[in-house]
Parts: C-alpha cells; structure tokens; sequence
C-alpha cells in the first residue's frame, strides 16, 4: 500500500510546478518565444510554430506585423480575433498557445554558461545543473538574476530554489573565501 502513495506524491511533486505555469494566464510573450496560431476552419489562418522577433512581434496574413511582446496568449487571441471579424470572419474562433519559452541565460562561475531552453517548474538548483554545475571558485550565497519587470530590468538576489523564469539572466558570483 505504501508504493502507490509514494508514486502518487511523486507525481504530484513533478506535475504541480508544469500545471501552477500552464494556469498561470499572467505570463507576458516577449522576444524569442514560438506560439502557436488556430483559427479554427482557416487553415490558411493558421499556423504551427511562429517565433516572435526581437522587437516581439509576428508576421500574419492581411496585418503585416503584430505586436505580441508584452501580451498574454488570451491577449493576442482577442487581439486577432477583432481584427478578423467582420471584414473577414464572421465568427472567428482563435486560439494562441506557447509551444516553446524563450531561453533563460547563466553566466559566472558556471561550467557552461550561455543560454538554455526554459523548462516549467525550472529552479535556480536545476538550471547550474542543466548549465554543468558551478565552478570550484562559485559562490553559494551571492547569486543574482535580472528579471523584465515591464519596461525595467530588476536585479534579485536569488537562492537555489529561487523560480527561474523565461528570459531572466542569472549570475553566480565568485566567492573570495
């Protein structure tokens, strides 16, 4: 009886990070992000895997280019959907979907720095993980990200579960001791 609890929990401690971003409708597109575009019925409307520029925008039939950064899926599905109706849909029933976040970026006493594919549920722990672990001469304690705050970039100081974010630009200093 104890097996399945603990298969259970494990499951429950891997997807509830993957479900809390999928919910999470507050997230702003930006440069380097790939969306998916459905008009349902318009095949010629729609389109599997559109990465927005650096100016976060996207090139679509009949508009020229669409402004995304800075929106939110649901945003830019009702931004299409009132520019197709009437002119040219009746009833257009659009869908915008992430399929791929843009990079995050590591760099400091790491083993690889550079940028890398943001992951849901991705902690401070498991990106120098992902970017080869830290360097003898790391610190532990003085570790830092920039995050977009609207306009403005913010500094953080960060800890190892600190939540990363599509984007952000993490640094681990070097200890002196």
């Amino acid at each position: 009886m104890k097996m399945p609890s603990r298969i259970l929990l494990l499951l429950i401690l891997i997807l509830c990070p993957l479900l809390t971003w999928a919910a999470n409708e507050s997230y702003k597109l930006a440069a380097g992000d790939v969306i998916r575009i459905s008009v349902y019925g318009e095949e010629d409307l729609s389109f599997d895997k559109v990465r927005l520029s650096d100016a976060g925008t996207f090139a679509y039939p009949f508009f020229d280019e669409i402004q995304a950064k800075g929106r939110t899926p649901a945003q830019v599905e009702k931004l299409l959907t009132n520019l197709l109706v009437g002119d040219y849909l009746i009833s257009p029933r659009v869908s915008v979907s992430i399929l791929e976040y843009r990079d995050f970026f590591i760099n400091g006493e790491i083993r690889a720095p550079g940028g890398y594919p943001f992951k849901p549920g991705l902690t401070l722990r498991k990106a120098i993980a992902l970017a080869g672990g830290m360097t003898d001469r790391a610190s532990k304690s003085k570790m830092y990200l920039i995050r977009d705050r609207g306009d403005k970039r913010v500094k953080y100081r960060a800890t190892m579960e600190t939540q990363i974010n599509p984007g952000d630009i993490i640094t681990v200093e070097q200890s002196f001791f």
